[in-house]
């Protein structure tokens, strides 16, 4: 199932290396963990993995060869992920300022920071393209089983997730300086919104370069 121990060595290695280079799906779990502490970073990192994940299994099974070919399927979800990220840049400037610490993050909002973290790595269609370019060069073979293309996906899923949750973890450490004074906590908010709406037009506008 898996490639010889040389390829699997080197697939890890470069997979760590590209795990902790920062790209859309770490901005997202900072920008969450900074603003709404650990926990929602954490499920934001769960969401953004899952999605990951589907995109792995999604460039195993072919998907990355539409986005390939087909010019119209990758334009049109990398608009709708665009459009999305800019909505939640909208609903954190309309979300009402907070003074002092912020509270804890319910139950619910955790669900929702988790599905909107899925949603932000799923709608991302450079990284099919992504793991399309990236796994085939740690194959054996190039006709190499659809299983073993999943399961070295899931090994890079796996590793960005660990990564993310330092960042998260760290992130989050910063949450406490957010909610000091209604000023502070007006740039954070500001800058959250910022975050995302800068996002969604880096990725309406950006070309094919691949990025986690």
């Amino acid at each position: 199932m898996l490639p010889p121990l040389p390829l699997l060595s080197a697939f890890l290695l470069a997979s760590l290396v590209l795990a902790i280079t920062p790209g859309p799906g770490v901005f997202y779990i900072v920008t969450r963990s900074a603003t709404q502490g650990r926990a929602a970073g954490l499920a934001s990192v769960a969401g953004v993995a899952l999605g990951n994940l589907g995109n792995a299994v999604g460039a195993s099974l072919g998907l990355a060869a539409l986005f390939a070919v087909s010019s119209v399927a990758f334009t049109a979800v990398k608009y709708v992920g665009a459009v999305y990220l800019v909505w939640l840049g909208m609903q954190a400037l309309r979300a009402p300022a907070q003074h002092g610490t912020p509270p804890p993050v319910a139950a619910g909002s955790l669900r929702r920071v988790f599905a909107d973290g899925f949603v932000v790595a799923l709608l991302n269609p450079k990284t099919a393209l992504f793991f399309a370019a990236f796994l085939p060069q740690f194959l054996p073979d190039p006709k190499a089983p659809v299983a073993q293309v999943i399961v070295l996906g899931a090994l890079f899923v796996l590793i960005a997730a660990i990564t993310d949750s330092l960042y998260a973890l760290g992130a989050g450490a910063l949450r406490p300086l957010l909610g000091r004074g209604a000023g502070v906590a007006r740039v954070g908010r500001y800058a959250s919104a910022s975050a995302f709406i800068g996002l969604g037009l880096l990725t309406a506008m950006s070309g094919e370069r691949l990025r986690k």
